[in-house]
């Protein structure tokens, strides 16, 4: 199975469908990138996808970036500078808990919308939705 045909087409609706929820009352920005493998470690790749995604490129760094190596069963997720100064210390380790509750389960999309769900509260908080906001990036899975 390759990264690209790992969700089924329903299955990346509901993913889109979180990623777009979670954005919805903030000014952040959601990402989810799917790979097959990484060589790397799961969060140098998170890292590396972040940085190809432009990611960081967003006006206030608020972008988080959930990542998935399907075939080596890893996962990390990476918020950037704006965020990652604002949540408690262990905000990503919470998250990344409730996650892998799921992921043992073969639960990845529910693993993954209550992430994504998890991690737009924190942006909403700290980092509201106004009037002017535009989204800055793609809400769709991209894939390598």
């Amino acid at each position: 199975m390759n990264a690209r045909n790992f969700f089924s087409g329903a299955e990346k609706e509901r993913i889109v469908a979180a990623i777009r929820a979670a954005e919805n009352d903030t000014s952040g920005e959601v990402r989810v990138h799917v790979s097959e493998r990484c060589p790397a470690g799961a969060l140098n790749n998170a890292a590396y996808w972040f940085g190809k995604l432009k990611m960081h490129h967003t006006q206030q760094r608020n972008g988080i970036l959930f990542y998935l190596a399907i075939k080596d069963r890893k996962f990390a997720i990476v918020g950037d500078v704006g965020i990652n100064s604002l949540v408690p210390e262990n905000f990503w380790d919470h998250i990344s808990e409730r996650m892998q509750a799921n992921f043992q389960h073969n639960l990845f999309v529910e693993g993954l919308d209550e992430g994504i769900r998890m991690a737009g509260k924190q942006l909403k908080e700290y980092f509201p939705r106004h009037a002017d906001d535009v989204n800055e990036l793609s809400d769709e899975i991209s894939f390598s």
